[in-house]
């Protein structure tokens, strides 16, 4: 009885890492090479070239010129890039909280977007839609956001920087590490998550956690299926809930419908603890960076699911190899 024990325990340690391992590489796979291309474009200057383009959409939004370097910079790599340029741009700029704010939104909606619009691609969300949700998105909601604002006379005292970055390598060198330490993090995530999945099936409290989020997710017009890739996603980040979003599909737990209409909210609403503490670093207001984006992901993602089946189903990428 102890040997067969033993052997069910060491079967299920293996069958734990092997998951993981098979969403890690899965994820490596479109991560590395995103991440790669968006090094080779910010090289070549590119970063700068999209700060123009925008720049014309920061007046609509009641933001000066000289903030469209920060916004390119965190569409193409991340927030962490984009608050450096945000404090060198706040040493000569005096924002508003309610401006930061607006900046914010845009921010921690639409960053990213060659490496989690890959990842998206890969559950079955093709890149029109991620563009449209995430670039559309932010743009609509930082406008409503800055309208609001205005008209309630809101927020419009002088933004005070509470912290600033310390130096980072900017070398090549220095980037590669940076990426390298990101990813091996990424394994050990991953292991831990699938584990603790592992653990609250077994203790029941994965079945207590759909009954809680079921009023939710009938909102969302998602299935039960997906609230453990929701959670993870919504608390960690895109590419984590991605990952399990991809592993669910291959196993045929989630619909196509459910995994499209989950990395579409995770896209607009993801990371809620790290992405909205970074933003807050720079002194945006809560009301904009947790409440009117959750708000915005679920009146979004309530009118996509009710749009007609064969809407979804021609928005959907084939499934191949997902």
């Amino acid at each position: 009885m102890l040997t067969w024990l033993m052997t069910q325990k060491k079967n299920s340690v293996f069958e734990i890492f092997r998951e993981s391992t098979r969403v890690y590489f899965t994820l490596l796979r479109i991560l590395v090479p995103a991440l790669i291309v968006v090094k080779s474009l910010e090289l070549l200057g590119f970063t700068v070239w999209l700060g123009s383009v925008l720049a014309p959409l920061m007046g609509w939004l009641g933001l000066p010129d000289t903030v469209s370097v920060v916004w390119a910079a965190t569409l193409l790599t991340n927030i962490y890039t984009g608050m450096v340029l945000f404090f060198e741009v706040a040493r000569s700029e005096t924002l508003t909280v309610a401006q930061v704010s607006v900046l914010g939104t845009l921010m921690i909606v639409a960053h990213a977007i060659p490496v989690e619009g890959a990842v998206a691609r890969k559950v079955g969300a093709p890149w029109w839609l991620t563009l449209c949700l995430r670039i559309g998105g932010s743009l609509l909601l930082a406008w409503v956001l800055h309208q609001l604002y205005r008209a309630g006379g809101w927020l419009q005292y002088p933004n005070e920087l509470a912290w600033q970055p310390k130096y980072t390598d900017e070398s090549l060198m220095g980037w590669a590490l940076v990426q390298i330490q990101t990813l091996t993090i990424i394994f050990f995530v991953i292991l831990a998550l699938i584990t603790s999945l592992k653990l609250f099936r077994l203790l029941g409290i994965e079945r207590l956690l759909h009954l809680l989020l079921n009023p939710f997710l009938r909102l969302l017009g998602v299935s039960q299926a997906a609230a453990n890739t929701i959670v993870i996603g919504a608390m960690l980040g895109l590419s984590f809930g991605a990952g399990l979003l991809i592993q669910e599909s291959r196993t045929e737990k989630l619909s196509p419908r459910d995994a499209l209409l989950a990395v579409s909210f995770l896209g607009l609403c993801h990371s809620l603890i790290e992405d909205t503490l970074l933003i807050l670093l720079l002194g945006a207001d809560l009301s904009a960076v947790l409440w009117a984006r959750l708000l915005f992901a679920f009146l979004v993602i309530g009118v996509l699911s009710r749009l007609p089946a064969h809407f979804l189903k021609h928005g959907l990428q084939p499934a191949t190899n997902r």
